[in-house]
């Protein structure tokens, strides 16, 4: 069973990244070298906002909802400035390629690579989202849910890894469009949006079966999280376990 669910919730997490990294970048070096960018850019959020997380833990001697929020939005925050860090070393490719080529245009264009790059924002987001899920709590026997506790969680979990993956791809795209035509409501709208999304997580309160081990150093937990969820390292492999018991979760 273990096997099953680890398989099956990678494919729902990872099935359609998978397809369009194979379909639309995995033949073009370019795009390659486009994709390792992006996830890099996005490792250095995840850097700044963990060293962010914790100075913030050591100077205020606490782990409360009040602080994993302003964590959460810091973290948000700091993930669209390291993808408008992003934008700004590919406008600059962008340019030495055009001037190196014989036509003087780009072999790719500023779209695609947000598309790539946004991509790539995704797909390093949702590893960092899923895996301790998928390799710790399902590897092993055992059947979901047999304790009382909720059948969906690996679903969801998966269902969850599979939206903000394309979340991240929508989001490049609008953000390096804003970018380029120096408009503000778009950077606004995928700012927003990615607070929205990171809020929305647990949509009902810490027994409404939506809080998810999502650490704050990704910028994607809810605000009911057990306010203990993010202590051990990283709070990836313990978060599931330190979650209020018996969660019930809406049908999908």
């Amino acid at each position: 069973m273990g096997a099953a669910a680890f398989f099956g919730c990678a494919a729902i997490a990872f099935g359609p990244a998978a397809a369009l990294v194979l379909l639309t970048v995995a033949a073009e070096p370019l795009r390659v070298l486009v994709l390792v960018a992006g996830a890099f850019f996005w490792l250095l959020s995840l850097l700044a906002a963990s060293l962010l997380w914790f100075v913030s833990v050591q100077l205020s001697g606490r782990e409360d909802a009040a602080l994993l929020l302003l964590g959460a939005a810091a973290a948000v925050l700091l993930q669209e400035l390291c993808r408008f860090a992003c934008f700004k070393l590919l406008k600059k490719a962008d340019e030495g390629l055009a001037t190196l080529s014989e036509d003087g245009r780009s072999p790719i264009s500023l779209r695609q690579m947000a598309y790539v790059s946004g991509l790539s924002f995704g797909i390093i987001s949702g590893i960092f989202s899923i895996v301790n899920i998928l390799a710790d709590d399902s590897s092993g026997p055992g059947t979901v849910g047999i304790h009382g506790d909720s059948p969906y969680y690996f679903i969801t979990s998966a269902f969850l890894t599979m939206a903000l993956v394309l979340f991240h791809t929508f989001w490049g795209v609008i953000f390096f469009d804003a970018c380029e035509r120096r408009h503000a409501g778009g950077l606004g709208l995928v700012v927003g949006g990615h607070l929205l999304a990171s809020g929305l997580v647990s949509p009902g309160g810490p027994r409404a079966g939506g809080d998810l081990p999502e650490p704050v150093v990704r910028g994607q937990p809810g605000p009911h999280l057990h306010p203990h969820a993010l202590h051990r390292p990283l709070g990836l492999p313990h978060c599931w376990r330190l979650l209020p018991q018996h969660p019930q979760v809406p049908l999908l």
